[in-house]
């Protein structure tokens, strides 16, 4: 098993700007559950081509997709390398409100 480093603080930056919109978080779904070509999940959305392929570098820049060429198409899947690495982020965050949590609800219990 290889070890993973932690995220810089500007790769951290980036996987939270990519996934703060929804259209980018359901493009990742969709790239977890399968590999697609940006124009097939262009035809997903009520929105331009271009504004697809935006998403698609902003997640691609966060490297939580990977995009390929095979031949004119464009094929877009996630990239598990870096989802793994977020969600340990996210987890660190999470004991950290986890553990805020429980002495707030120590100090309330005292004062009781």
């Amino acid at each position: 098993m290889v070890a993973q480093r932690e995220l810089s603080e500007e790769e951290v930056d980036r996987v939270f700007h990519a996934l703060a919109t929804s259209t980018r978080r359901d493009i990742l779904r969709r790239t977890i559950e399968r590999e697609q070509s940006v124009s097939a999940l262009a035809s997903e959305y009520e929105m331009s081509f271009a504004a697809v392929q935006k998403h698609v570098a902003v997640l691609e820049a966060a490297e939580l997709i990977i995009k390929r060429a095979e031949g004119r198409e464009r094929l877009v899947r996630a990239n598990p390398e870096m989802i793994a690495r977020a969600r340990i982020l996210l987890a660190r965050y999470e004991e950290l409100w986890r553990a805020r949590i429980a002495r707030l609800d120590d100090l309330l219990a005292e004062d009781r």
